[in-house]
């Protein structure tokens, strides 16, 4: 049996007894019935994930897979490829986005190249980035498949490694991505999975102009068109119209569920990556935690598949990096504080108002 396989047979929905017992003790806190909204119901989530009570969250890894992308030949991106590696280099100097909201959030971050176009080995020998590289960036969707097979499936078996090594030391984990162009096969993902049509999609990416976008929703209908992915079949998405990162975030989230650790989603790269793992497991969707909702238009759709109908937070985030999973985990620590430490009306000797 391989890893995907044996992977997805450790994924089951909530612990509903752990659920239970959460929303309890949150039913008899001593402040108005669920005066604390969304972070109470979060709190029972991360209960029913972790199966306890008492869940931990205070070792939180932020993993930012990086990868190239063939579709950017035909001028998708306001940046050329050789961004992707310069970032890869920002982020292990510390001087991202993701580094400094990750600080904040007392997160740890883990990049990872699995298909930068470029020679990483000197930050990979040096442990400044994990090396699970399939290729130097896919093939162009716009013409043919993103990748083989096996390729899919060795990046997602790549990201489900990542999440069983880092599961013995990390309770929490967020995902984050780089990849210049990766927009575009992210798109792709969300038309093949919500069944909505690609002009209501497709947004700016890097800030692409109207005629621009136009354009990119015309290569996308075009790789759709070409590749007739199966919506059925996550790693026919994936390797039809995906990308190495949102492989490797794919398998990420598969073996994070697998392990019952919750996942911090990011943006819209990060969602296409859980519409990957959702196809290939659908109980993998019980471990979700929606950081936020991006400017991308796509977003919404994409979510609401998953069956998000409001992430924790909207700030107008487009950036990706993980950065909006960094922010929100503030507020996984907080649900997890409203159950564990606010007292009970019983245990605080207070009289609880009449029902």
């Amino acid at each position: 049996m391989s890893l995907l396989e044996r992977t997805i047979e450790k994924i089951y929905p909530q612990d509903s007894s752990s659920r239970d017992a959460a929303k309890t003790r949150l039913d008899n806190l001593a402040i108005p019935h669920w005066a604390l909204g969304d972070l109470m119901d979060l709190a029972i989530d991360l209960a029913g994930m972790m199966k306890t009570v008492r869940p931990q969250v205070e070792r939180k890894a932020i993993v930012t897979m990086a990868g190239d992308h063939g579709v950017v030949v035909e001028n998708i991106s306001k940046y050329p490829s050789e961004v992707t590696p310069q970032m890869v280099y920002n982020f292990v100097a510390g001087g991202a986005g993701i580094n400094a909201l990750a600080a904040q959030a007392g997160a740890e971050i883990f990049v990872v190249d699995m298909g930068v176009a470029a020679d990483l080995k000197e930050l990979a020998d040096n442990n400044r980035i994990i090396n699970k590289k399939v290729g130097l960036g896919t093939d162009n969707i716009a013409v043919g498949p993103a990748m083989s097979k096996a390729m899919a499936r060795r990046a997602v078996e790549s990201g489900i490694d990542i999440a069983n090594e880092l599961s013995e030391r990390f309770d929490v984990f967020g995902t984050g991505d780089m990849g210049i162009g990766n927009t575009t096969p992210s798109t792709a993902i969300a038309a093949v999975c919500t069944g909505k049509n690609v002009a209501d999609l497709t947004g700016r990416g890097t800030g692409l102009d109207d005629q621009q976008v136009q354009h990119k929703v015309s290569v996308i209908e075009r790789a759709l068109a070409v590749n007739k992915p199966d919506n059925r079949d996550g790693l026919d998405i994936l390797a039809k119209v995906g990308g190495f990162e949102i492989g490797g975030l794919a398998g990420l989230i598969l073996g994070a569920a697998a392990n019952n650790k919750p996942v911090v989603i990011d943006g819209f790269i990060s969602t296409a990556a859980a519409l990957i793992a959702f196809k290939i497991e659908p109980f993998v969707r019980d471990y979700l935690v929606f950081s936020h909702r991006s400017v991308e238009p796509g977003h919404k759709a994409m979510q609401e598949t998953l069956g998000c109908k409001k992430p924790l937070l909207d700030l107008n985030f487009r950036l990706g990096e993980g950065t909006g999973a960094a922010v929100a985990m503030n507020l996984v620590e907080g649900a997890v504080a409203i159950l564990t430490k606010v007292a009970t009306f019983e245990e605080a000797s207070v009289a609880q108002a009449d029902k």
